[in-house]
């Protein structure tokens, strides 16, 4: 299978720390390594190096320790950047950041008028952006998205504030074909799932609960956490190939692969 080499942006974890709380994943009294999660962060760019994919970075600033979770940064869609907004202040400066990086890189970028935090809440599909709300992205963001990209945008209700992202309780496999755990989302977004993806791969409650669903699919290989181990098992049977990378001391920030990689697709 020939895959098309994706193209990432990926931000060092050099200032990360967990000092307050804006998800159920962080407690300012559990202690932090920078060093390991730099080392588990490297990991993740090295696979990514070792699989062909590009990846740019944009350097770190001091006094926003989650900057590292470039998802967040900006959805970039066709060669378009929808800059982010962030819901809470203690990220505020990350969507300015992130937004001077791609006007510095000549892209087309859009100013938010409405709070969206890029790729935690829109993935791209071959026919959809499939938008999530409830705890963080406004739903006048999906409208903004929609008419800023050109592309059906379809929202989705977040119940669980464990999963406060949508790319917490689902992931692009390739193509219209993803894996989501369906009690991340109201009876009728479940619904809208069901409908829009029949085959889609349904995922445990204990592999969402480690992040399994912060995973990277370039269409073939799945970078995914090695605890997601039924996740691991499941994609291989439908013959993907899971690759395993431990961001451990990252999730205590509410963050795993896909957190950390912002796709630019051109």
């Amino acid at each position: 299978m020939k895959l098309q080499p994706r193209h990432y942006l990926m931000c060092r974890p050099s200032y990360f720390t967990v000092e307050y709380i804006i998800n159920p994943w962080m407690d300012p009294e559990v202690p932090t390594d920078t060093a390991l999660a730099v080392a588990q962060w490297e990991k993740l760019v090295e696979i990514y190096g070792q699989l062909g994919h590009k990846v740019d970075f944009i350097d770190p600033i001091p006094g926003l320790p989650d900057m590292v979770f470039a998802a967040n940064g900006a959805t970039v869609v066709d060669g378009r950047v929808l800059g982010a907004q962030f819901r809470n202040v203690q990220r505020a400066d990350e969507g300015p950041a992130y937004s001077a990086w791609f006007e510095s890189a000549g892209y087309d970028v859009k100013a938010p008028k409405h709070v969206n935090e890029g790729e935690g809440d829109f993935l791209v599909t071959e026919n959809f952006i499939l938008a999530g709300t409830g705890f963080r992205t406004d739903p006048g963001g999906h409208a903004e998205a929609q008419e800023w990209f050109g592309r059906p945008v379809i929202s989705l209700q977040l119940i669980d504030p464990r999963y406060y992202h949508l790319d917490t309780a689902l992931f692009v496999l390739e193509a219209d074909q993803v894996a989501y755990f369906p009690g991340a989302f109201s009876p009728g977004s479940q619904q809208v799932l069901a409908r829009l993806f029949p085959e889609a791969l349904l995922v445990s409650a204990e592999d969402a609960a480690v992040f399994g669903l912060n995973s990277v699919s370039d269409g073939h290989n799945v970078i995914v956490p090695p605890q997601a181990t039924q996740l691991i098992a499941d994609l291989t049977a439908r013959g993907y190939n899971p690759i395993t990378v431990d961001l451990s001391e990252l999730l205590k920030g509410g963050g795993g692969p896909k957190c950390c990689t912002l796709e630019i697709r051109a």
